[in-house]
């Protein structure tokens, strides 16, 4: 069905969905409930008041254009006005940023007239505007968006090309074939170019507090030709795969803008990978170098980065694969030279080599679809997957989904809490940011050391305006004192973003209350390694958001929901979260196995990407992400999103995190199995446990009660706070010979403390 309103019914409409961005009418007080909202235009005003809980709004005037809107703009269609993803709301209630406080009751969280104001969207409106072009005419809205990049060579006359359809062919997507770029230099000298030699690119913060450093625009330029130039005299050539297995040094980044410069492909792994982790990517990309340092510190453990690559060296030249240089960086504050193991002919000391080399090294400009990196995601079996992004599209998405989901202004003070081992690292720590000539802190030591204050303590020395960090990461500093908080004063703060799973409402509120001060809208960002860049996340200025809600699609995604048929669902549903057509950074296969790439992510489903996560839409309809598809346990017929239970658990006042995972069930087919992380100081109790079952039970159903309540000190994590729940999964199902790797974890003691607690 094709819906077509006319302006009056449009207006009603956003009023219903409250995509009409809804301000206290001056008659009001500023308090935690409001009874009563106004929104203005230009030419008048509509006030909308809530009576007996019904929405009563009255239509004053208008004089804004037509909109008409069909089906691809179904996701801010009217449905009615109460969100189902948070859990009871009795009231429907709006807080504006800065004013009040968001409570359990409360389910809007509106922006102030002052931040819309200043957004670069700052209304439903201008967003509806600019996605019903970008759906209707994608070549004209990313050919004019990538114009105002660097082209030595612009693209041809066809701007994409697509399948998506297995049943049509191979799958095959494209952007901007024929244009050929650099995205280092639009990074870089671009920047340079346009008068921001001068101006700080990276802040460095230290894993011990005081230590620090910084690189401007035309000083990272200059220490990234030194490098590639170092790279291209060993022979490392365009298309050559270089792996990078390095902390949060400013040489991470270095080294990825190097290697893009001259148009090798970097690979970053995660340096927290095992040694066999390492040598698996070795031996599957077979690199020219691999570039490591000799040691980091984080918190107070000193982890030996180079004994690692030395036995993955090995490893996979047991496999065939031999590197004949490992670049290996001084880390002076972690280990001295004397200290580390050496392979002469082979290492090479980074300090040594790479000051001797010309500040200026010329540009290897490449094809929009010539690879720009590969970056391995390893499920719970099997062989890693090597995702490719290509260069122009993904520059091009990246950098304008970090300016509009930021809201950034050239002002802002940038932190991205993420490691450039995961994508985050690389779309949101590197490129996003310098393709938009933004200052950026990157972070070497752990978050909590040496106090649970470090964060706010680094977002007050550097003024931070825009952080983005995991909800793990606020799940476990909520556990400590509001006073590490609040002894800070954070009023630098404007924005707040949160990545990598879902934001259980509770968190989401402690994070925007507490942090935020409540005047910071939370960019609460869904998208994947595979798709680039954001492509379900809210726009700060731009609508009311709901504590846990990703909200809308980005410009030029059509996120659609289906159910096990393929069938896309309409109105308020759940399912599986698919998108039906390319957008630019969108990887374009996994390097070495085209077959796979079909088969995991496009056969599903024929004509759609299929996302592997489960989505709920709710009437409003705003999106709520419910896990891997992978983490919905089915108990006796119904589904259920491990992350719907987890929030259910968290809410409670004196849970700190919880991890949700299916176990098999006699009767149910699945049970319910929840590892739970009280507050601190809080005894487990089995009163406390019953409450814990009793508030899932009130919040979703008898239906969703765990039928376990493991009680766990912490959880098993990687050190970018993504839990394991492989290994949760194994514990669950007592399966303690089968745990496999967990030298990747944080703290692997706690893998011990779980299977000791397992009968308490």
């Amino acid at each position: 069905m094709a819906w077509i309103f006319s302006c009056c019914q449009w207006m009603r409409a956003l009023l219903a969905t409250g995509m009409i961005l809804l301000r206290p009418s001056k008659e009001m007080k500023s308090r935690s409930r409001f009874k009563s909202w106004a929104w203005g235009t230009s030419s008048g005003s509509s006030i909308m008041s809530t009576t007996n809980n019904k929405v009563i709004w009255s239509m004053e005037s208008s004089s804004a254009n037509n909109i008409t809107t069909t089906n691809h703009l179904r996701h801010v269609e009217s449905m009615a006005t109460m969100p189902s993803g948070a859990g009871n709301i009795p009231h429907l209630n709006a807080i504006v940023l800065g004013e009040a406080l968001a409570s359990e009751e409360n389910d809007l969280i509106f922006p102030s007239d002052d931040f819309s104001r200043q957004a670069h969207v700052p209304s439903p409106r201008k967003y509806l505007e600019m996605y019903k072009r970008s759906i209707e005419d994608p070549a004209g809205f990313w050919s004019d968006i990538a114009s105002s990049f660097y082209w030595k060579q612009k693209w041809g006359q066809q701007v994409y090309l697509e399948n998506l359809d297995v049943r049509k062919g191979n799958i095959r997507i494209e952007w901007f074939k024929g244009g050929i770029t650099n995205i280092c230099y639009n990074c870089l000298d671009s920047n340079v170019e346009a008068g921001l030699g001068d101006k700080i690119a990276l802040y460095w913060e230290g894993n011990e507090p005081g230590v620090d450093a910084t690189l401007t625009y035309i000083q990272l330029l200059h220490n990234v030709c030194q490098l590639a130039n170092y790279l291209k005299d060993i022979g490392v050539k365009k298309g050559d795969a270089v792996v990078v297995y390095l902390p949060m040094l400013m040489e991470l980044p270095i080294t990825m803008l190097a290697c893009a410069r001259i148009g090798a492909v970097h690979s970053v792994v995660f340096a927290g990978f095992s040694a066999e982790s390492l040598a698996q990517r070795i031996v599957d990309c077979k690199p020219k170098v691999v570039i490591t340092c000799n040691a980091v510190k984080r918190g107070s453990k000193v982890i030996h980065l180079k004994d690692i690559v030395d036995a993955a060296l090995f490893e996979s030249s047991q496999s065939g694969v031999s590197v004949d240089v490992c670049l290996t960086y001084e880390n002076q504050s972690a280990m001295k030279k004397e200290s580390t193991k050496w392979q002469e002919e082979r290492d090479v000391w980074w300090q040594d080599v790479i000051p001797k080399y010309p500040t200026t090294c010329a540009v290897e400009w490449v094809d929009a679809e010539d690879p720009l990196f590969l970056l391995y995601t390893s499920g719970s079996t099997g062989k890693p997957k090597g995702v490719v992004h290509t260069t122009g599209g993904y520059m091009v998405y990246t950098a304008t989904t970090f300016k509009y989901a930021f809201d950034y202004k050239p002002s802002d003070i940038y932190w991205c809490t993420a490691d450039c081992g995961w994508i985050t690292g690389h779309s949101y720590v590197t490129y996003g940011p310098l393709l938009n000539g933004a200052s950026a802190v990157i972070f070497e030591g752990a978050p909590n050391y040496p106090n649970p204050g470090r964060c706010w303590d680094i977002v007050d020395k550097y003024q931070v305006t825009i952080f983005y960090t995991a909800p793990t990461l606020v799940r476990s500093l909520m556990r400590d004192s509001d006073e590490y908080v609040t002894r800070y004063s954070r009023k630098s703060l404007r924005v707040l973003g949160s990545v990598g799973e879902p934001i259980n409402p509770s968190a989401w509120r402690w994070f925007f209350n507490l942090v935020g001060d409540s005047k910071c809208p939370i960019s609460d960002t869904w998208w994947q390694t595979e798709t680039g860049g954001f492509m379900i996340t809210p726009l700060p200025g731009a609508w009311p958001q709901k504590p846990g809600s990703a909200t809308f699609p980005f410009f030029g995604v059509q996120a659609v929901i289906v159910d096990e048929k393929g069938v896309e669902i309409e109105g308020e549903c759940s399912g599986y979260l698919c998108v039906k057509s390319s957008w630019p950074g969108a990887f374009r296969t996994l390097y070495g196995d085209h077959e796979r790439y079909e088969t995991t992510y496009f056969k599903p489903f024929p004509g759609y990407y299929f996302s592997g996560d489960g989505c709920s839409r709710d009437k409003d309809g705003y999106h709520w992400l419910t896990g891997r598809v992978d983490d919905v346990i089915n108990v006796s017929g119904h589904r259920i999103g491990t992350a719907e239970v987890e929030s259910a658990l968290v809410s409670h006042p004196q849970c700190a995190e919880a991890a949700v995972v299916g176990v098999e069930h006699e009767v149910k087919g699945q049970g319910i199995y929840a590892f739970v992380t009280l507050v601190e100081g809080v005894p487990y109790s089995e009163e406390l446990r019953k409450s814990l079952i009793l508030n899932v039970r009130k919040q979703i159903g008898a239906f969703a009660a765990p039928d376990k309540v493991h009680w766990a000190p912490g959880l098993p994590k990687t050190r970018s706070g993504k839990i394991m729940r492989r290994i949760l999964r194994k514990i669950a199902s007592r399966q303690l010979d089968e745990l496999g790797d967990t030298s990747t974890l944080a703290d692997p003691n706690v893998v011990e403390q779980l299977i000791a607690l397992a009968d308490v």
